[in-house]
């Protein structure tokens, strides 16, 4: 997806909030804040989006959002228990109604059998409790792990969350 593509999809995302009055949050650990930097693209989106959190190390997942050193101990920080309670707690701290949150290994170093470069988390908050997570596995170099990560999350926020 280029970047056109990418302000198209965050153009939707930002027009659809708008309609339900709702705002969104994000807690980004491989995508270093690029969701956010799309999202705020988009002129008037500060009626949208207050803020982001870059949570790349361990300790800032656990400063920033609140995920729980037992969750990174057991499950590492690319997983469905990290990357959902990074959503949550972004939600939370950012007192907005949607959440996204993302964790992976963009490589090209950092892969192992089991979570292989290209594996990537992303967790989901929305109004009533509602949370999702998903894993998906892309190819290429970091850039293009990175850039498919940000147009999976925000076409899966759109479609499963803000149209619904």
């Amino acid at each position: 997806m280029n970047d056109q593509q990418l302000l198209i999809l965050s153009t939707q995302v930002g027009e659809r909030l708008k309609q339900i009055g709702a705002t969104v949050t994000c807690a980004e650990s491989c995508t270093g804040g690029w969701i956010a930097k799309v999202l705020t693209d988009i002129s008037g989106s500060s009626a949208w989006f207050e803020r982001g959190f870059v949570t790349y190390s361990n300790d800032a997942k656990q400063q920033l959002v609140g995920v729980k050193a037992d969750s990174l101990a057991q499950h590492g920080a690319v997983s469905e228990a990290v990357v959902t309670e990074m959503a949550l707690g972004a939600q939370r701290e950012a007192q907005a109604e949607f959440a996204v949150s993302v964790s992976g290994i963009a490589g090209p170093d950092g892969g192992s059998d089991e979570k292989p470069v290209g594996t990537v988390w992303f967790g989901f908050a929305a109004p009533q409790g509602k949370v999702k997570a998903f894993c998906q596995h892309f190819s290429g170099d970091r850039e293009a792990v990175r850039r498919q990560s940000v147009a999976w999350a925000l076409q899966t926020l759109y479609s499963e969350f803000l149209v619904n």
